[in-house]
């Protein structure tokens, strides 16, 4: 009797220890690819014009304020237009200070400098990182009768690590608006 429960006791460890072993998934990283940019001019009549992203939908507004929306990334960018009258001071504050209403958020902000002496485009690119809800912002200004402003936004509650790619993607797409931003005569 005794070795019959010896065989019960091995026969059912032998069941129990045949069981798949689990495994940990290992860390990875969700990919996002998106295609390259293609450009247009911006088919705007508005007192400037850019080069455009294909894959952007271009919203008008009347006062040639403009929204990108670039609905695969679940991202916009607001564009701002304001003529300059004797308000140049009053503009530049104010979009600085909209750039900094995300430090609470955000982990850095760097400012990046833009000259275009040659068409008279100079302003200014922030480049945020964190849960901010804005990961870039930028304004040019020709300072005489143009101001500009832009802002990237995305449709989701900011979350830095999943939004990084689709943020440089579309930073990409700012600072090539700000490089080919022409003022019209």
């Amino acid at each position: 009797m005794k070795h019959n429960w010896i065989l019960i006791i091995v026969v059912l460890a032998l069941f129990v220890s045949c069981k798949d072993e689990v495994l940990p998934k290992p860390k990875a990283m969700l990919r996002l690819d998106y295609p390259n940019a293609e450009y247009k001019d911006l088919p705007a009549d508005c007192s400037y014009t850019f080069d455009l992203n294909t894959l952007s939908e271009v919203k008008e507004n009347k006062d040639c304020s403009l929204v990108l929306d670039y609905p695969m990334m679940k991202g916009s960018i607001y564009i701002t237009y304001k003529p300059v009258k004797d308000n140049l001071n009053t503009l530049l504050t104010d979009a600085q200070k909209l750039s900094y209403e995300h430090v609470v958020k955000a982990d850095n902000i760097v400012e990046q400098p833009f000259v275009n002496s040659s068409d008279g485009v100079y302003g200014m690119f922030y480049e945020v990182s964190g849960n901010a809800a804005s990961q870039s912002q930028f304004y040019v200004t020709d300072s005489i009768n143009h101001f500009v402003t832009g802002s990237l936004y995305f449709y989701a509650k900011p979350n830095y690590d999943s939004i990084l790619p689709a943020a440089f993607y579309m930073q990409k797409d700012v600072r090539r608006i700000m490089e080919t931003l022409r003022w019209k005569k």
